[in-house]
């Protein structure tokens, strides 16, 4: 049997690692914080390591060396294999090119919206907006930030992506509330009626 395509999106953010230099799954894990990974793919340091060790099984990196230096404990580096470098450019292209249906919880909440009191959904979307202008007052103050310390923009890319979403369901989160404070009719009868 063949090796597995990756779905997992922090394995190919190792094998994208790897592609720069051989490193150990510590010194990953060390990029991943500084440069801030998180906010765009889930991980902790033993899903990481699980993730080293099903790339290597699979052939899409390999180990080059261990070390052990002191007390600390014995750290092997791995590197990609012309696998791995055909792995990560395919799914990166596939996930570029072609869009995913995604389920986000605030999508299910809108869809189930009517089994709440007409009256009480504006001070949630109040709160949802107030949410929503944090994340983009804090997502551009860092952007601005990191911009004037010269970081490339294609290094940036996820993050414009990330505040362009969260101004877009802003303005949408907050004609929805004008909507249903302002013109409650244009949504129909059936809500209303259902509250009564």
């Amino acid at each position: 049997m063949g090796a597995m395509p990756v779905q997992n999106p922090l394995a190919l953010v190792v094998l994208a690692y790897l592609t720069q230099e051989p490193m150990h799954p510590y010194q990953i894990g060390q990029l991943l914080k500084e440069r801030n990974v998180g906010a765009s793919v889930k991980f902790r340091p033993s899903s990481l390591y699980m993730v080293v060790d099903q790339l290597s099984r699979d052939g899409y990196i390999e180990a080059r060396d261990s070390s052990r230096a002191g007390r600390r404990p014995e750290r092997t580096t791995y590197a990609i294999t012309g696998s791995g470098r055909a792995e990560l450019r395919e799914r990166l292209a596939a996930l570029i090119a072609t869009p995913d249906e995604e389920f986000p919880r605030f999508r299910s909440a809108l869809s189930l919206l009517v089994a709440l009191p007409p009256e009480d959904v504006p001070p949630l979307l109040r709160k949802r907006e107030s949410s929503l202008q944090e994340d983009v007052d804090e997502i551009r103050d860092r952007l601005a930030r990191v911009r004037g310390e010269g970081v490339e923009r294609v290094f940036l890319l996820e993050h414009e992506h990330r505040l362009a979403l969260c101004e877009a369901e802003l303005a949408y989160v907050r004609r929805i509330r004008d909507l249903i404070e302002n013109d409650p009719d244009s949504l129909g009868d059936f809500w209303r009626d259902f509250h009564r």
